[in-house]
């Protein structure tokens, strides 16, 4: 069994302790004794990436804290250091006069990792790397800090989910109206930290040189296998084949609801019934998710069990907390940890099985021999995430009100085919950010508006001022904090929605080659964890129309 979650207190590192630490490994390759150098280095990368993993985790789950927040501004200062050395590291492991011995201590596929790692980074843009986090933490405190007012009740941005489902028109309304006025009160200050971002990373690119960040942010996520004239494909067949059956599906709950206009606050209503709910709130809902990863069998369930028994689970919503979901890990002792913010919809369910996809594989992924082997790229990681969405389906009904599971699982086909039009609208976006850097606030507004008219022509914000003049981006906290860091999702949906097409005919099947992907962690690239688990790659011609075919089927059956 894992240490509780409340017991964990890795040791804080020093610059000093570091040095030392980092040095014996030089002293290994110096002795030519690489496998216990290679050991060694990954151990201090594990022992470290536990400490950071915690320090994150805690200052999201109480942005107000004066100690947390010092504890995080002590690792973005500290980060930069680190990774001077490592890279100083594997550049001599890639640069060793004895290539064979190297080969027979660090796995092919993380030699190849290292040799993308060594094009990121140079002690020159270290100061910049500092700044960028600090200001990713600044982003994060201001949201996270916004309190609204909405029926009389006071919440933050995720609070205000369930008015933005309500069945009640004026609700949802209302709803946006509250969400774009926090953000049109506090547009200037957005602006300024992403224009401080965009300038620090395009300063970087040319550092390293680079002729613009977007070369740089490929190599930062690891993509070793396809590069953004690929991305720019799927793009394209999201608009041809996914946009508009987004659109037909919108023009027919227009018209099942009696509206003459569909306004940006109807979308969220998925069913015209009312979306379902939660059969409850969070301590049903983890008993009841026991229940359902029992019943889908292997060691699910086991697994399940160790995270809520040892409080790795953090998932009510609460004044001070950063928003969103995210799954990290400590690899010390190889136990995931789930973050969220529960708010009584739909999404409570979507977001713990998405999370849960997550945690399953680091867990069974980690005792893989390297440290970098423990996660994939985040293309191949939310695979995991998203797959396990769609493979609870059969026992869904336990999560839901009684007798909604059936209209759970249409709004979870509709939602996951309308994400996918968003998604591919925030990369195109973010390319041409970073292609044109010196854009103002109102030119990048301008390039949101017409890239959302083109990929949701659909989209109509009834005159709320901040979204119709293109501040919708400002909301998605993955263009701040973890830049082109979104298409991951849109290419793992069109691989997850083939396990879930693969389940229907063969459940068992699907699900052993589910288990096997997790299994492989991140030992190989996302092409090659995608064939891996009999899957058809989202660059392939055809995939996405495929899977786009199967489901406007079923929605039409």
């Amino acid at each position: 069994m894992c240490s509780p979650f409340d017991t964990l207190d890795f040791p804080r590192p020093t610059r000093e302790a570091l040095a030392l630490r980092f040095g014996q490994v030089s002293t290994l390759l110096d002795q030519s004794n690489v496998p216990d150098a290679a050991r060694l280095f990954d151990t201090i990368r594990r022992d470290y990436e536990s400490w950071a993993a915690l320090v994150d985790l805690r200052f999201a789950q109480d942005t107000t804290s004066p100690t947390a927040k010092a504890e995080r501004d002590y690792a973005d200062a500290l980060t930069p250091y680190v990774t001077a050395h490592e890279v100083t590291l594997k550049r001599r492991l890639l640069e060793y006069p004895d290539p064979t011995a190297v080969a027979q201590a660090v796995t092919p596929h993380t030699l190849e990792l290292w040799r993308t790692d060594i094009t990121t980074f140079d002690p020159r843009i270290a100061d910049a790397l500092e700044e960028e986090a600090q200001l990713s933490g600044e982003y994060t405190a201001l949201l996270a800090g916004a309190r609204v007012t909405i029926g009389g009740h006071e919440v933050n941005l995720s609070g205000l989910a369930p008015y933005g489902e309500s069945t009640d028109r004026t609700v949802r309304h209302e709803a946006e109206q509250v969400r774009w006025a926090f953000f049109e009160q506090n547009a200037s200050r957005l602006d300024s930290l992403f224009d401080q971002m965009v300038r620090l990373r395009h300063g970087m690119a040319c550092t390293l040189g680079y002729d613009s960040y977007i070369p740089l942010a490929y190599r930062r996520m690891r993509r070793v296998d396809y590069g953004p004239t690929d991305v720019a494909r799927f793009r394209a067949d999201v608009l041809e084949h996914v946009v508009p059956l987004v659109h037909d599906i919108l023009r027919q709950r227009c018209e099942t609801m009696g509206w003459e206009v569909l306004y940006s606050w109807d979308e969220p209503l998925i069913d015209p019934m009312g979306n379902p709910r939660p059969a409850g709130r969070d301590a049903l809902l983890m008993e009841r998710a026991q229940t359902m990863f029992d019943r889908m069998g292997g060691d699910l369930g086991p697994f399940y069990s160790q995270m809520r028994d040892g409080g790795y689970l953090d998932l009510v919503n609460r004044a001070g907390k950063a928003g969103g979901g995210f799954c990290t890990s400590f690899p010390t002792i190889g136990m995931p940890f789930i973050f969220a913010n529960f708010n009584g919809t739909q999404h409570d369910i979507n977001v713990f099985t998405h999370e849960m996809g997550h945690a399953y594989q680091n867990w069974k992924s980690r005792n893989l021999p390297e440290v970098d082997l423990l996660w994939p790229t985040m293309d191949a990681a939310e695979i995991n995430s998203m797959a396990l969405e769609f493979l609870t389906w059969p026992h869904i009904d336990l999560m839901v009100e009684p007798g909604q599971g059936a209209r759970f699982r249409q709004m979870h086909l509709i939602a996951s085919l309308s994400f996918l039009p968003y998604g591919v609208c925030v990369d195109h976006f973010q390319h041409e950010v970073y292609t044109r850097p010196d854009m103002t606030p109102a030119e990048r507004n301008a390039v949101w508006r017409t890239l959302e008219q083109r990929y949701m022509p659909w989209r109509n914000y009834g005159g709320l001022p901040h979204p119709e003049a293109g501040g919708r981006w400002q909301a998605q906290g993955h263009i701040y904090r973890s830049p082109f860091y979104y298409i991951d999702y849109a290419l793992a949906l069109c691989c997850a929605m083939q396990f879930w097409i693969r389940s229907r005919t063969d459940p068992e099947g699907a699900m052993q080659a589910y288990v096997g992907l997790c299994a492989r962690g991140g030992a190989q690239p996302f092409t090659r964890l995608v064939r891996s688990a009999g899957l058809q790659s989202p660059f392939q011609p055809g995939t996405l129309a495929d899977v786009v075919r199967t489901a406007r089927d079923i929605l039409n059956a």
